[in-house]
């Protein structure tokens, strides 16, 4: 006799065969849903369509709009693209980073357009003939022996730094691999993709965006940001640390001391050069606009960058733009009645600008500070310019073209600061930039605010939601892109931040993100912060910085 299984699905109650798929189970709800099923959650964890149901609980299935479902359906994506490209042009391909929604992707061979037009309609020929991708755990020797074999020295490397016996690879036709993340259950679902020709050695591979409703945006290439990216991955590749593997190799050679000095200078000298430039300009630009996503290192930045400008001769005078916050009875709020502090209408616009204006004017400003206690500008500052000061400006909203528009353009240089990370886990998984300033404001955020992880993890798609609004669409009319990653800080994060995600109750809403985050910190060694300069931009997040 078969035994049921008592479970709830979608709120529904309902019983069913003992060892039925997750998968066999979604086709009753498929029709809820506007694209195909990608996961099912259990209780708290996810759990892949190929898995059997073993025990009662909640059941919830999701598609590619949801978080998880989304990150599931990319590394399918690129696990098909993988495959494709392979057995279309007998090449491999590396993921390198994300740019304007999309993953870029380099070929080991010159492609062309044609070959791009190829490539697509073999990767729906491979969707239409819906191949299974396995999941199979196999002993890590013999995962090992595999990637030796067809030449994937980055996985060899980082199998090595695995302690596990076993490891879970993934199988799509002939062909094994390594991802962290769980996957579809086939090729069948990852028919919404779209691929742009780059360049002889490059595509990017555009997919569906859970900020535009599950549809793929138009791609737009970003020049600035395509060349900082790559300046920094071939300094890494220079460096031979392009990878969480080779970054190990420096960490247990005990050469990790002289990488750390290496990237702070070349750090330091990046901007001691946007100094230089601003400094060139002295007497046409007035006002320094500097702005990025969370964690950037903004406060770090703006100290520093001030620093070398009065080591020519100018006087820089800061302004947070959150000290121009309305008050709170006129901040905008949310359908659910928060307040959202990260919209343009938050910030008095008219008086920033008039203000701004009338320092360059030559005038004396009485300048606010806003008391967060309260919910008011308290205006107790007094503030005017001479010939030698710069004003040095610092908020989110820094690029918008909206503020600051009566100032003629050329009186203004615009800074867009991100930690564009240049390491990657190994050819095909890539460490994300958000995946880096979450970590970062999480050991911020517990170290000088008290916060847990929870209440991080909890606010983190707002702060998202906020960037993808107000700071990502003005990023090309910066006049400089300023990459504040550093190419050890993840074996110096793992150190603080580890033991924080611990903390997190499995029976927690995020938990799966505490989980996904300690097994991606696995596979780095720590790496201590006593070689880190006081004024290193790290010090910001991890504490010891001489910018107070």
């Amino acid at each position: 006799m078969i035994e049921n299984i008592k479970i709830k699905v979608m709120g529904e109650e309902r019983e069913v065969s003992k060892n039925t798929t997750f998968f066999e189970l979604s086709k009753m709800y498929q029709n809820k849903f506007s694209f195909p099923i990608i996961v099912a959650k259990q209780d708290n964890n996810y759990k892949e369509l190929s898995l059997k149901i073993t025990n009662s609980g909640d059941i919830t299935f999701y598609d590619f709009n949801d978080r998880e479902g989304n990150r599931i359906y990319l590394n399918g994506l690129v696990y098909l693209t993988i495959y494709a490209f392979n057995d279309l042009f007998g090449g491999k391909i590396r993921v390198k980073y994300s740019i304007d929604k999309g993953l870029y992707i380099e070929t080991d061979i010159k492609i062309d357009e044609n070959k791009i037009e190829h490539l697509k309609k073999h990767m729906h020929v491979l969707i239409d003939m819906d191949l299974p991708i396995d999941r199979i755990n196999v002993d890590r020797l013999d995962a090992i022996k595999y990637f030796e074999s067809v030449g994937d020295d980055s996985k060899v490397g980082l199998m090595k730094y695995n302690t596990n016996t076993y490891v879970t690879l993934y199988k799509l036709g002939k062909m094994y691999n390594f991802f962290f993340s769980q996957m579809p259950i086939s090729t069948k679902v990852l028919d919404n993709f779209d691929i742009k020709y780059i360049n002889e050695n490059g595509f990017v591979l555009l997919y569906p965006n859970v900020y535009l409703n599950g549809t793929i945006k138009e791609y737009v290439h970003h020049e600035k940001m395509f060349d900082v990216f790559k300046e920094y991955h071939d300094w890494a590749k220079l460096m031979h640390i392009d990878n969480a593997y080779s970054l190990n190799e420096a960490v247990s050679s005990g050469n990790i001391g002289n990488i750390i000095r290496m990237d702070e200078t070349l750090q330091s000298n990046r901007l001691l050069n946007v100094a230089k430039n601003i400094y060139e300009k002295k007497d046409t630009i007035k006002i320094v606009l500097i702005a990025g996503p969370s964690s950037s290192g903004k406060t770090t930045l703006c100290n520093k960058l001030g620093m070398y400008l009065k080591s020519f001769g100018l006087n820089p005078r800061t302004i947070s733009m959150d000290d121009y916050f309305k008050e709170r009875t006129e901040s905008p709020k949310e359908d659910d009645g928060t307040y959202n502090f990260e919209r343009l209408d938050a910030i008095d616009i008219s008086l920033f600008d008039k203000q701004m204006k009338d320092l360059l004017d030559g005038k004396e400003v009485i300048m606010p500070i806003f008391n967060f206690l309260i919910g008011q500008k308290e205006f107790r500052k007094k503030m005017q310019l001479s010939s030698n000061d710069i004003l040095i400006i610092e908020g989110i909203h820094g690029l918008n073209p909206n503020i600051l528009s009566t100032i003629p353009r050329e009186q203004k240089y615009k800074i867009y600061l991100s930690p564009l990370t240049g390491l990657d886990l190994d050819n095909h998984n890539r460490i994300s930039t958000t995946d880096n300033r979450l970590l970062r404001r999480i050991v911020r955020d517990n170290k000088t605010r008290g916060h847990s992880v929870m209440t991080t993890i909890e606010s983190w798609p707002k702060v998202r939601k906020g960037e993808e609004e107000n700071i990502f669409p003005y990023q090309d009319d910066a006049d400089c892109i300023f990459n504040s990653a550093l190419i050890y800080e993840l074996g110096v994060l793992k150190t603080y931040v580890e033991p924080l995600l611990y903390s997190v109750d499995s029976n927690s809403p995020y938990y799966n993100e505490a989980k996904r985050l300690i097994n991606m910190l696995k596979i780095f060694l720590p790496i201590p912060s006593e070689d880190i300069p006081q004024d290193s931009l790290l010090r910001e997040f991890i504490g010891g910085s001489c910018f107070k």
